[in-house]
């Protein structure tokens, strides 16, 4: 049988409810800090063999999602001081690649040998296991990035005081998570394909995520929320079995479509703007400096 949580993974708070309609994902809320959090605990174990039967690493690398992530490593270049970036949750290793052409020290973790061996024949140095096990150098890291990784954690407290660690005085952790609060998760609730056990273990708001960062020695630099997946809608309401992440998903179409249109661009930055004011978009994208 799965650990159980005794106590709130953020704030330690003894006095947690269930959160009805979401029983299938164990999810608890926080009375304290309104997080929410599956209160089951899988073991290294069983989320290896998770992963490893669960996972399937694409072949596909939206070139728009590579236009991201160099605007995203731009951000970082006045960061250079180590020169050594960490990326938590290396997975099909494309933003680790890209990170290396620019001439970083590119360093990345992963749970299952698949992912390993597939990351390290990029060049990238990986180290295989969760980030407490695994022997780096403190205050080693200019930068750490966590994308789309914070949600697979028990135990965020301790996975953050790790990230600190590790990073020098003055570096940036930058992480991206799926909104708790999203205009989808409200209008999907429970059939939200994002809940899912044991696949996410922990479920953000921009006010836990803050909580979780400021209160474990590190300052906001910057917080949004933004995007609406129509894939993923579709996919969570049964009506589409397409890929997340592939070339003819409706998100990615769409995504092209915007991408040559200077109209649809300057309606994406307004819908953004909205979501990101009232914390309605579907990903939480944050930096955070260590102070």
């Amino acid at each position: 049988m799965d650990k159980l949580h005794t106590n709130c993974p953020l704030c330690s708070s003894h006095s947690t409810s269930i959160l009805v309609g979401y029983e299938r994902a164990y999810l608890l809320r926080c009375n304290n800090c309104s997080f929410v959090f599956s209160n089951q605990i899988p073991s290294d174990k069983e989320l290896e063999a998770y992963y490893s039967d669960e996972y399937e690493l694409t072949s596909f690398f939206s070139p728009i999602t590579a236009k991201r992530y160099g605007e995203l490593l731009d951000s970082f270049e006045h960061l250079r001081q180590t020169n050594n970036l960490l990326d938590i949750g290396v997975g099909n290793g494309f933003f680790a690649e890209i990170a290396l052409q620019r001439g970083w020290n590119v360093y990345g973790t992963e749970l299952t040998d698949e992912t390993l061996v597939h990351a390290a024949q990029k060049g990238i140095n990986m180290s295989k296991g969760k980030l407490e096990n695994l022997d780096f150098e403190a205050n080693s890291f200019d930068v750490v990035v966590c994308i789309e990784v914070i949600e697979h954690v028990s135990f965020p407290r301790s996975f953050v005081a790790e990230i600190h660690a590790l990073l020098r005085k003055g570096g940036v952790v930058y992480l991206t998570t799926p909104n708790f609060n999203s205009l989808s998760r409200r209008r999907l609730k429970s059939h939200y394909d994002v809940i899912n056990f044991p696949n996410h273990l922990s479920y953000f708001t921009v006010k836990t995520l803050s909580k979780l960062l400021t209160s474990n020695g590190f300052v906001k630099q910057s917080i949004t929320t933004t995007g609406m997946s129509r894939t993923r809608r579709k996919t969570s309401l049964g009506k589409s079995n397409q890929a997340f992440v592939s070339e003819t998903s409706d998100d990615e179409i769409l995504r092209h479509r915007i991408e040559k249109n200077w109209m649809l661009r300057s309606l994406k930055r307004v819908i953004n703007g909205f979501l990101s004011l009232f914390r309605l978009g579907d990903s939480i994208k944050a930096t955070f400096i260590k102070q």
